[in-house]
């Protein structure tokens, strides 16, 4: 069934719902993957009539997939298209110090935001430009002067409305803070009843905010321009001026749109009750549909806002802004947002109707990733992913180039990347569903996994996959990848970490050149140099004879990889860090990875846990440190010690803690011979030499503005 005819039938199946319960058409087989997928806009007189149209159809089918997979009690969770949970059941049920000097001399070298392109940098919650360190805490900005390194000292501080999540450092004179906030929207029904779901009111984040401060003076931040756009904060990145905000949404079903049957008193699920629960399903499916359908365009998209000068205006998401996708997808917007901060005053947004995933971005192009939609998983299905390439080489907008379909799934934002000749390479994790036949009794079969490197080359308006390795690692995980240039770099994970290398040179024919197998897995490879590799990860010993071994000889591992000859890279290099408990947020998110090639430094937040200890010993049980390291590719890695901030555990005690204020070392600044350790409890800096003696300590403010 293609699009047209699912829609013809979509619209049949809604006009007998309307005449009565119990008389919708049964949903088609879930739609088969798009090999030529693309974006359509919505344009002319009637662009805001057929989007809110293309809406509701897409609302009504999503309600009605899922009501009738909970009343035949099919699964609707999973790989085969997202967790229903977001608009779902779960939508239903839950409700300084002051003063200027003169600025000092910056230092020769210092780290910024490790970022994944050169060029393209990435939003975060600490910003540095060698002699000024602002992060955000709490509900707060804080600008701190941090050179030279013995004057470290907050200079002054901003709250910021609602929770602040990142943020970028433009020049000398402006800070741009992303923020969720929460705010009602129009969406209560015609009876006035509020708005009770997950989406909507003080219950959770529903809305973006983006404040500029003038940071110039440090004394004195000061908001210019505030903007709040509805829906979430997914990413972002900035090249020059221009800031490109990747946000998603999920669309405000009304509030009497009902997941589950009220019913009191009842055992649907009884075999005795069988006949009920169906009824009672398709009684509240048909209402659904009405309610759907009844709902206009204003409260499916609601308008954000910009405040400028203190004279707030309304944003209307214009219609023509939405494309939609010729594939199946679930219910949401991906929106691109381009900020153009030397003009600040205006906003330039284009909206894809489907769920947000990962994203790329080079300094010409950003791509945006989102997940084929299965409805219900069933034998014969394979996990796969619509790519959608978008030109931002203008600084005020972003431009829909081409989109395209590949096998599986992406782990993570550097499992993709564009070379200079255009080519997008992506490493993918594919599963899919096969037959049980050892238990015939699941229906929707049992999972299989292979990973694959696909090559990408822009076609007209379509991304075509022009090459792909071979079969890697059945039955195994892609847990790492890393494009250079002409070369690539897989880890795959089940028992052992298999590190496979890649010839990109042909993007015809990408050839697995080599692999090595060692235990544990690598979560993140950094380059270093033409020859090497240095990452982080996890070390879990190989079992023996069979037996797993003591889950307690784990440890974060750092390992250098040489791969000078890539048909056989080896293990130059191994560093355990810690005992078992220890973890570090490196291992999941590169902006805490600090590698410093002017001083071959690496600088990584470490916390672990003393589980003998007791009673009073229970706050001096933390460890709570910043990890330095020397990095050298013949002599491996050389500790140089830590710097602690174990006592802010002590002084704050966890009760004080909430779920976006933690003490523990999150993110590191070097600079020259000096090492900075930031948390939400502030910053404390140590000359490398003596990491164990700091030469100051910036302390934020534990109070938190409700």
């Amino acid at each position: 069934m293609n699009m047209t005819s699912w829609r013809k039938w979509l619209m049949a199946a809604g006009a007998a719902s309307a005449a009565g319960c119990g008389t919708q058409g049964p949903i088609p087989d879930p739609l088969p993957v798009q090999n030529r997928v693309a974006l359509s806009s919505f344009s002319g007189p009637t662009a805001c009539a057929d989007l809110e149209a293309y809406l509701e159809e897409t609302a009504v089918r999503q309600m009605r997939t899922q009501l009738e997979a909970a009343r035949d009690q099919v699964p609707s969770w999973g790989w085969w298209g997202g967790d229903f949970g977001r608009g779902g059941i779960e939508l239903a049920n839950a409700e300084a110090r002051a003063g200027s000097a003169a600025p000092a001399p910056a230092p020769s070298n210092y780290t910024t935001t490790n970022t994944q392109v050169a060029g393209v940098d990435e939003a975060d919650f600490v910003k540095n430009d060698g002699t000024r360190i602002f992060a955000l805490s709490g509900n707060r900005l804080y600008a701190a002067r941090s050179w030279p390194a013995t004057e470290l000292a907050v200079r002054g501080s901003l709250a910021i409305e609602g929770y602040p999540r990142e943020m970028f450092l433009e020049g000398t004179d402006r800070v741009v803070v992303f923020s969720s906030i929460y705010r009602w929207y129009p969406l209560s029904n015609a009876a006035g009843e509020r708005c009770d779901s997950l989406s909507c009111g003080y219950s959770s984040s529903n809305t973006v905010k983006i404040t500029v401060v003038d940071v110039s003076d440090l004394t004195n931040l000061r908001v210019t321009h505030q903007y709040r756009l509805p829906g979430t904060y997914t990413s972002s990145r900035k090249v020059g001026s221009s800031v490109r905000l990747v946000m998603s949404d999920q669309f405000n079903y009304p509030s009497s749109v009902r997941w589950w049957p009220e019913v009191i008193g009842v055992d649907l699920w009884s075999p005795l009750n069988a006949g009920r629960r169906v009824d009672e399903f398709n009684k509240l499916i048909a209402k659904n549909e009405l309610e759907i359908r009844a709902q206009t365009l204003d409260r499916w998209v609601p308008a954000g806002e910009v405040t400028v000068n203190g004279q707030t205006t309304a944003v209307p998401h214009e219609c023509t802004a939405f494309q939609k996708v010729n594939a199946p997808t679930r219910l949401g917007t991906v929106s691109v947002v381009t900020l153009d901060l030397s003009n600040p005053t205006a906003l330039d947004r284009t909206s894809i109707v489907a769920e947000a995933g990962e994203i790329y971005a080079s300094q010409k192009h950003l791509y945006v990733a989102t997940r084929h939609w299965w409805w219900w998983p069933a034998p014969g299905q394979r996990d796969t992913t619509y790519l959608h390439k978008f030109d931002i080489s203008m600084p005020d907008r972003a431009r829909y180039l081409a989109s395209g379909t590949v096998d599986g799934h992406i782990v993570d934002q550097f499992s993709m990347d564009e070379n200079a000749a255009g080519f997008f390479r992506v490493a993918t994790t594919t599963m899919f569903r096969v037959a049980d036949v050892m238990n015939p009794s699941n229906r929707w079969g049992r999972v299989e996994t292979v990973n694959h490197v696909s090559v990408l080359a822009e076609r007209g308006t379509s991304l075509e996959v022009i090459g792909q390795s071979e079969d890697l690692a059945p039955g195994e995980r892609i847990t790492s990848a890393r494009f250079i240039e002409d070369k690539g770099f897989v880890v795959t994970f089940r028992q052992v970490d298999p590190l496979f290398t890649f010839d990109l040179a042909d993007p015809t024919n990408p050839r697995k050149l080599g692999e090595l197998k060692i235990p544990g897995f690598s979560t993140y490879l950094h380059p270093l140099g033409p020859n090497h590799l240095l990452t982080i990860g996890t070390y879990v010993p190989e079992p023996v004879n069979g037996v797993q071994p003591d889950w307690r000889q784990r440890a974060l591992q750092l390992t250098i990889f040489d791969v000078t000859d890539m048909r056989n890279p080896r293990q130059a290099h191994t560093q355990l860090v810690g005992t078992s408990s220890g973890y570090s947020e490196a291992q999941h998110d590169h902006k805490a990875f600090n590698y410093f090639p002017a001083k071959k430094l690496l600088a990584i937040p470490f916390i672990d846990w003393n589980w003998g200890a007791a009673g009073d010993a229970y706050w001096s049980s933390f460890t709570s440190d910043l990890r330095v390291f020397s990095v050298d590719t013949l002599t491996g890695f050389t500790p140089r010690g830590a710097i602690s901030m174990r006592d802010l555990y002590q002084v704050e005690r966890y009760s004080n803690w909430t779920y976006y204020w933690s003490p523990q070392v999150r993110r590191s600044v070097m600079a020259d011979d000096f090492v900075y350790a930031i948390s939400d409890s502030g910053i404390r800096v140590a000359n490398v030499a003596n990491l164990a003696a700091p030469l100051s300590t910036a302390r934020f403010s534990r109070y938190v503005e409700r």
